[in-house]
């Protein structure tokens, strides 16, 4: 499972928050890009890939993005359909949780990296949102990311990891330390336990490059580790 840490802004200081607490990915929750800091967000994220949540607001953004460094943008199914064609970079798509079962069956159709479920609307993670990922996950055969309402316990990412989610995105605001928290309960997930999903690998898209984690990795280093 992959973090991925949400931040509200562009902003140079909190890069290097994230690349101490060893994140897998940030994604920024501004509306808009035209940010000066952009650029140099990216050099200061080094390897790490960083996204833009764009909603609706991607005509024409995607290009500028990849043109800035951002390896990935996030859009809604209100955006334009430029949003899909514009620009090499990575593309998530975000949805409801409640979406329509027949919209969520013609994502798979869609030239897309992967799909980010929104958070709730509770402060909390709920039963139904649970159900609902469930529900998601099996429908859709693209990877998954959840946008977390809040900080999660072990428990509730042991069930997310189980429902077949194959990445967090933390709200905004979170210090290094409860990130480092995050990953070291992530690193603890049982690899042997069988998920409602099949085999499909992460990816979160860098200018230039991928970085990926997949399962069948984790399989084959298990593997490994009982032949030793």
């Amino acid at each position: 499972m992959l973090l991925v840490a949400g931040i509200s802004d562009v902003n140079v200081k909190k890069a290097e928050v994230m690349v101490n607490a060893n994140v897998d990915a940030v994604l920024v929750f501004e509306q808009g890009i035209g940010s000066e800091n952009l650029t140099q967000m990216v050099k200061a994220m080094g390897d790490i890939p960083l996204g833009m949540f764009l909603g609706e607001a991607s005509k024409g953004s995607a290009g500028e993005l990849a043109k800035s460094g951002c390896d990935f943008m996030v859009f809604d199914v209100k955006a334009p359909m430029a949003a899909l064609q514009e620009g090499d970079i990575g593309r998530f798509l975000a949805v409801e949780p409640a979406l329509d079962v027949g919209l969520v069956r013609a994502i798979s159709g869609l030239d897309i990296d992967g799909v980010l479920i929104n958070r709730g609307k509770e402060s909390f993670i709920t039963v139904e949102y649970l159900l609902l990922c469930q529900r998601l996950g099996d429908l859709l055969d693209k990877p998954l990311l959840v946008a977390l309402p809040s900080l999660t316990t072990d428990k509730e990412l042991n069930s997310l990891w189980k429902a077949g989610i194959d990445g967090i995105v933390t709200p905004p605001g979170q210090d290094s330390e409860g990130l480092l928290k995050l990953k070291e309960m992530i690193s603890g997930l049982p690899r042997g336990v069988k998920r409602r999903r099949g085999k499909l690998g992460v990816v979160l898209p860098r200018y230039g490059s991928s970085l990926a984690t997949t399962q069948e990795e984790e399989e084959e280093e298990e593997e490994e580790e009982e032949e030793i």
